[in-house]
């Protein structure tokens, strides 16, 4: 066993924490002051993050004050699914506990923000008295598995729902120490859990660093499934499933100036027969937890593990894991994305409707009551919820007399819907940054509409407004919102700068590059400009956006911005 002074100290909390107990349980009375640093980095396993209001703290900071400390609590939901009863449960402890809004994340998830210390316990327990969790929403094991989220009856859509249920059952740690602390409320002891074994699939310092996964098929890759450390892609023969290709080494977060870190896309590993799914995700989690980088968080990923050795290497590692050889992926058709706002059949004579939700903030506002709208509808006609990697929601189960009921609710609260926007808002995704994140380096779900807009403005300058195209913002380089993929991306460098990226695909399966660096945030549509006077001029038919970009190059692209900079001058 690797000594415990030999370690980096996050190894040593993980170690040392009693099966993720630490001091959490006891420090938990003191609702006035903030958990330490061993309990912030414990939280996270329980799917907490300890922050503070960061518009206010720098004027309490000036008269003395402390910061106005609060939480994050993520609730782990497979597949984002949801009944219509969990979905209220969840809009109730948004209202007692957190600041009145749910917000959806790019993996299929619910936060609350705001949530205080006095409320934690009370909120995470309501959450597992929904027969929800937030253990393993966060912190350094596999996240809430993602899935296409379009309720389709068929075996297809079926049987991915049913695998993403299994796999996030399968790879939940079993430390029992989440539900004494959240659940039972059992009085803290120094000595509990010390007899406890480690995890058996994550051991006693669980992984080096998060780890997430996603299963989609071809046809619909919403989920970006090519940005997980795990991205599970199944293969069917009409409604037979063949088989799983599992591509490995995927993920976005980066640093800036240190080319040592950078994005990466999933690459092809393995075929895996149906039957070995459970078993080879398990495989992949030990890849990771056995030969992830312990010692440098930045570098601690499976993408670098992947980059570095190689797939075949990783097949070989895979195949002694199950005791069994492993081939090599199949051949993969095309991926597509296709849109679920709006009103679609779901093969069972009932339909479902995607409505778009800014930034996935459900709140009230004067310009619209989201919040109350949606729990209306689905108090009123027992719609079962579904939360869309886009930040938007799905009300599934729907009868279709009573369409129209439910979208004059809609529009009666001011909700927009699908018809309602034009394709750089509808694709838009933007992660929450401040004042809630501590790692945001700007704003990004604040500024997403102003950001919209103005680049929309310079699309109708060229006729493009109809033109599919995503556009991902991101507060800072670690890129929750996957600002690089898509066509445009757009990362917080400082405040009120970011860096702008271009050339991804809409299809997910292509790294953009950086144009423009230190873009102030007024400045973005108009280095995005002649970009698109270049692309209405040269884009070949039905092609893409980000594809032009990358057909044309860095350079002509730098050349035309420069161009239109001197000009300006």
């Amino acid at each position: 066993m690797v000594q415990i002074d030999t370690i980096s100290k996050p190894e040593a909390i993980k170690q040392q924490s009693r099966q993720l107990r630490g001091h959490i349980a006891r420090d938990l009375a003191d609702t006035a002051t903030p958990f330490d640093k061993e309990g912030y980095a414990l939280l996270k396993f329980h799917g907490v993050y300890q922050g503070y209001d960061r518009d206010s703290a720098t004027e309490r900071k000036q008269r003395g004050d402390d910061k106005i400390w609060q939480f994050m609590v993520r609730a782990r939901i497979p597949g984002g699914r949801l009944t219509a009863d969990q979905y209220l449960a969840l809009d109730a402890i948004a209202e007692r506990y957190a600041n009145g809004s749910l917000r959806i994340t790019t993996r299929e998830g619910i936060q609350f923000h705001g949530v205080v210390k006095a409320g934690l316990k009370s909120a995470i327990a309501e959450v597992n008295g929904a027969m929800l969790t937030t253990l393993a929403a966060c912190g350094d094991v596999v996240r809430n598995v993602t899935t296409v989220p379009t309720p389709i009856r068929d075996a297809v859509h079926r049987r991915l729902e049913a695998d993403a249920r299994a796999l996030s059952t399968h790879l939940l740690p079993q430390t029992r120490a989440y539900h004494e602390i959240w659940v039972e409320g059992a009085p803290w002891r120094e000595d509990e859990g010390a007899a406890e074994a480690p995890d058996p699939l994550y051991g006693e310092r669980y992984l080096p660093r998060k780890f997430k996964m996603g299963l989609a098929i071809p046809e619909d890759n919403t989920i970006d499934v090519l940005t997980n450390d795990l991205a599970i892609v199944a293969l069917f023969e009409g409604d037979c499933l063949l088989g799983y290709n599992f591509l490995l080494g995927g993920g976005h977060g980066m640093t800036h100036n240190n080319p040592k870190t950078y994005p990466r896309l999933a690459t092809a590993v393995a075929f895996i027969e149906p039957d070995d799914l459970l078993a080879a995700a398990a495989a992949v989690v030990r890849l990771h937890r056995d030969h992830g980088d312990r010692g440098n968080r930045r570098h601690a990923r499976l993408k670098y593990v992947i980059a570095e050795n190689g797939e075949d290497w990783a097949r070989e590692r895979l195949s002694q894991y199950l005791g069994k050889t492993l081939e090599p992926c199949r051949g993969i058709p095309a991926f597509a994305v296709p849109d679920h706002l709006g009103w679609h059949e779901q093969g069972d004579g009932r339909l479902y409707l995607g409505v778009p939700v800014s930034s996935g903030r459900i709140a009230d506002t004067p310009q619209s009551r989201i919040r109350t709208a949606l729990r209306e509808i689905v108090e009123r006609f027992g719609c079962d919820p579904i939360l869309m990697p886009s930040q938007d929601i799905i009300l599934s189960q729907i009868d279709p007399e009573d369409r129209d009921a439910i979208e004059h609710l809609l529009r009666e609260h001011g909700v927009r819907l699908a018809d309602d926007l034009l394709p750089a808002e509808r694709w838009a995704l933007a992660c929450p940054a401040l004042p809630t994140c501590g790692l945001a380096l700007t704003e990004a779900e604040r500024v997403r509409d102003h950001i919209v807009a103005a680049i929309e403005a310079r699309l109708r300058r060229y006729g493009l407004e109809g033109e599919r195209l995503s556009i991902r913002i991101a507060g800072c380089p670690n890129g929750c919102s996957r600002p690089y993929t898509g066509d445009i991306g757009i990362v917080g460098r400082m405040p009120g700068y970011y860096s702008v990226f271009v050339g991804g695909d809409f299809a997910g399966t292509r790294l953009n590059t950086l144009l423009a660096d230190r873009v102030a945030l007024r400045e973005i549509a108009d280095v995005l400009d002649p970009l698109f006077a270049l692309y209405v001029s040269g884009r070949s038919e039905g092609e893409g956006f980000g594809d032009f970009c990358h057909r044309a190059g860095l350079a002509t692209l730098q050349q035309a911005l420069g161009e239109t900079r001197k000009g300006a001058a």
